[in-house]
Order: structure tokens, then C-alpha cells, then sequence
């Protein structure tokens, strides 16, 4: 793995793996997991956990790293 792969911190249970892009690779997480590990570790309702991940995941770019999230067919953003 890269040392460049960025990681989110708490969300091991999350990761599904690494993507390979050219020379890169992305840290690849299920959303619905991510989802649910806010919900198990910081009480959140599913709600606000979808909202939070929203706005400070979805809606953040760390780099040319930052990670993917694997999202269900039927979400709609």
C-alpha cells in the first residue's frame, strides 16, 4: 500500500479495501457501514449520522487521496 492512501480514523470496520487508479490507491469504505458506526459509537440517529457523514465526509477533499465511499445503488445524493 501507498504511504500516501489517507485513511478515516475510527471507521476500520468500515473499510472495504484499496482501489488501484494509474499509480494511486484510495482507501475504500461502505457508506451503510460508516453509517452504522456512527450510530454504534457516537449514538447518533441514522439521520443525523447520514447528515454528518454528508456534510463533513462526502463534502470534504483531503487530496488527490481522499477516500472513496462505496454507496448502495438506490441512494440518491
Amino acid at each position: 500500500m501507498s504511504d500516501e492512501t489517507l485513511y478515516m480514523k475510527g471507521f476500520e470496520r468500515a473499510l472495504l479495501g484499496i482501489g488501484v487508479q494509474f499509480n494511486k490507491e484510495f482507501a475504500i469504505y461502505d457508506y451503510s457501514k460508516c453509517i452504522q458506526v456512527l450510530m454504534e459509537d457516537d449514538g447518533f440517529t441514522e439521520e443525523e449520522a447520514d447528515e454528518w457523514m454528508s456534510y463533513n465526509v462526502l463534502g470534504s477533499y483531503v487530496g488527490e487521496y481522499t477516500p472513496v465511499f462505496l454507496m448502495p445503488k438506490e441512494y440518491n445524493l
